[in-house]
């Protein structure tokens, strides 16, 4: 099928889904003053892996989405993943600034990345009411969205605050919402910045899990669509008893898991036994690589003072720190079915596209799946 051809039927079967919404009526109390809307069933995805690409990679990504979009299409991508803060308003109008970093090392090819220099370009704003121009702008590069995640740019991540947990709860069933005109099935959210450098309290972990499930509730009862929260290094679930306690702490319909195999490494667990712990818990894999010294769960995990520009410790697929045959395997066992998302933090030895091209090459080479 030709790519005009098969964003044809995805433009009809959108339409669909987004005239069934508008004539929808409310059916129960209403949440906060705003009335409940019919739950639609969800559409069971017709491929078993669905397989996207991340669009923030440091070293030529940052900014404007729609690079990594178009270059990620351009090396056999369809399917992208982006937080939705990319299309929020900025307080200048403008892309944000690339990360302040220190003096960039040359690579043993040679390679060097420069900053960025000149002005930056005007953002795109299309959250929360442009919805079809945005639409439009992914048919025109021919690519669509697997998930748009988190929440507003500012909005509230205070998942650990009783006090803020309403506004945590609206900032990002909002963007779910935004996703789900996109025909996404599923949301992923970080929870906020770690606090504690020796880890989350359990006080804290256990608010967290109750903000989470309530959201999860929410996103299924209203979108009728599936929640899962993403352990991250640098954020309050980070190590392996604070990503247990979320999971034994929330309702699995409710709550799943987004299960990175670089942040799962690199905290210091097995990516392999983890997705065997959870199974079908894990709603969306983030596949990246790391060093083959760190393979099964590193002994350093790293700190926020480590430059991943100077000093790396993801890789694009193929490096050997994870084992994505043993992953495949197990998923093939028990008919998973789901997003495997590609996600690099930052490409210093090549551009983001070439570094995106070698993880195209794996997958299709190794692994035998199609993009």
């Amino acid at each position: 099928m030709d790519r005009r051809k098969f964003f044809g039927l995805s433009v009809a079967a959108g339409g669909l889904l987004a005239a069934k919404s508008a004539a929808a009526q409310a059916t129960g109390p209403a949440y906060n003053g705003v009335p409940r809307m019919e739950v639609q069933p969800k559409l069971r995805q017709q491929q078993q892996f669905r397989i996207g690409y991340t669009t923030n990679t440091r070293g030529g990504w940052e900014g404007d989405p729609f690079v990594g979009i178009t270059e990620g299409r351009d090396v056999g991508f369809r399917y992208f993943e982006i937080f939705g803060s990319s299309f929020c308003a900025t307080k200048d109008g403008l892309e944000a600034p690339p990360r302040d970093t220190q003096t960039m090392k040359a690579w043993p090819n040679g390679y060097s990345w420069k900053q960025p220099t000149g002005p930056r370009k005007k953002r795109e704003v299309y959250y929360a009411d442009r919805w079809e121009a945005l639409q439009h702008r992914m048919y025109e590069i021919g690519a669509q969205f697997t998930a748009i995640t988190g929440g507003d740019a500012g909005g509230s991540t205070d998942f650990h605050d009783p006090a803020q947990r309403k506004a945590v709860v609206d900032n990002h069933f909002n963007m779910t919402r935004f996703a789900r005109r996109f025909g996404c099935d599923h949301q992923k959210t970080n929870t906020g910045a770690r606090k504690q450098p020796g880890g989350t309290p359990d006080a804290d972990l256990k608010e967290i899990a109750i903000t989470c499930d309530l959201l999860g509730k929410r996103i299924r009862e209203e979108l009728g669509m599936t929640f899962g929260v993403h352990p991250h290094l640098g954020s309050q679930i980070q190590n392996e008893h604070e990503t247990n306690y979320i999971l034994e702490n929330t309702r699995p319909e409710n709550v799943g898991l987004i299960l990175d195999t670089g942040h799962i490494t690199m905290a210091g667990m097995d990516p392999v036994a983890l997705a065997k712990k959870y199974g079908h818990r894990v709603l969306e894999f983030h596949f990246k690589d790391t060093g083959r010294a760190d393979r099964g769960g590193t002994r350093n995990v790293p700190t926020p003072q480590r430059d991943m520009m100077n000093d790396p410790y993801f890789y694009p697929m193929g490096e050997g720190g994870v084992d994505f045959p043993a992953i495949m395997a197990y998923l093939k066992s028990i008919n998973w079915r789901g997003h495997l998302n590609v996600e690099l933090d930052t490409s210093p030895w090549r551009t983001p596209k070439e570094s995106a091209r070698i993880t195209a090459n794996y997958i299709r080479n190794t692994l035998k799946l199609e993009l």
